[in-house]
């Protein structure tokens, strides 16, 4: 079962520089841990840390397949995230201009 989750941390894994990237991988398909480490020049054990507060909420899902984890990206809910963020700062904008205005 997927937990509440805060939206301002998942925002802030996701804008992580070596989390984006590895999100970025995932974007097209999954892919497994070590060639998420690969590609960001980290660890395995550095990726899992990068992905837990994702792993933990169902941003992201991992499973097991040969002994090696595999990671998949649940885009439809990452994209909510970034929707939401984006429609909150616009409103943001919108309010402070008004103040201007007023």
């Amino acid at each position: 079962m997927v937990s509440e989750f805060d939206r301002e941390k998942v925002v802030e894994c996701m804008f992580d520089p070596t989390t984006s990237s590895i999100l970025a991988e995932l974007e097209y398909g999954e892919k497994s841990c070590s060639f998420l480490a690969e590609k960001s020049s980290i660890s395995e054990n550095e990726v899992l840390k990068c992905l837990s507060y994702l792993l933990e909420h169902g941003f992201i899902q991992q499973k097991i397949e040969n002994g090696k984890s595999i990671f998949s990206a649940n885009i439809d809910k990452l994209n909510q995230i970034i929707e939401k963020e984006n429609f909150d700062a616009t409103i943001d904008g919108l309010e402070k201009m008004d103040s201007y205005l007023n």
